[in-house]
């Protein structure tokens, strides 16, 4: 159903963790997470699914804007006591030209700590990209409070084709779930206005 996945913020570690098995110091990692890994790279390469990592990150010595910022990529891994809290330049233009060629976007997380102006770089540059292409004819979803947040932030919200602050839920729905909230207003009966209406539910 998608030709490319870009997987960024913290869940972006676990995999760069198991795959070139570098060390991500402080950096958020999903031991349980981390151990259907393989099997999603397996599925994404029968698929013919491009999964995009972070090739280099903006790192600080605290979770916060007063530590010490240093920047890291693949071959340095993080340094010890740091943690990931943005990607780096080289990840920002590998996520911009994904989003370049992609007609459907479904944006759900952001890239980084954007709510400390020192790591807001990676999920500002993906905003600006994807109001660029929404202009353009592409269509992109915001799915997910924190990204949310962010288009409010930015002061996207009417840039993008639909801006939802469903994240967790607007994927169960792609995902072809029934969601109780959904399907509850679908069993209702017809209102004083007559007819009826059916939500939405993706197969």
């Amino acid at each position: 159903k998608v030709d490319c996945i870009i997987i960024g913020g913290g869940m972006a570690f676990t995999f760069i963790k198991v795959l070139h098995g570098i060390d991500i110091a402080n950096s958020l990692f999903d031991e349980e997470g981390a151990k259907i890994v393989p099997e999603i790279m397996e599925k994404a390469k029968a698929k013919g699914v491009d999964i995009v990592l972070p090739v280099d990150f903006v790192c600080s010595s605290k979770f916060g804007e007063d530590g010490e910022i240093k920047a890291a990529d693949l071959k340095t891994g993080i340094p010890a006591g740091f943690m990931g809290m943005d990607c780096g330049p080289e990840s920002n233009a590998l996520n911009a030209a994904t989003i370049a060629k992609s007609k459907t976007i479904i944006w759900n997380g952001p890239m980084g700590v954007f709510e400390m102006k020192a790591f807001e770089t990676g999920t500002k540059l993906m905003m600006d990209k994807i109001v660029e292409v929404t202009k353009t004819g592409a269509v992109t979803v915001i799915g997910g409070g924190d990204t949310a947040t962010a288009c409010k932030k930015y002061g996207t919200e009417d840039k993008v084709t639909h801006c939802s602050t469903g994240g967790g839920a607007s994927l169960e729905l792609l995902e072809g779930k029934v969601l109780p909230g959904v399907a509850a207003l679908d069993d209702a009966p017809a209102g004083g206005a007559g007819g009826s209406c059916k939500i939405m539910q993706i197969r």
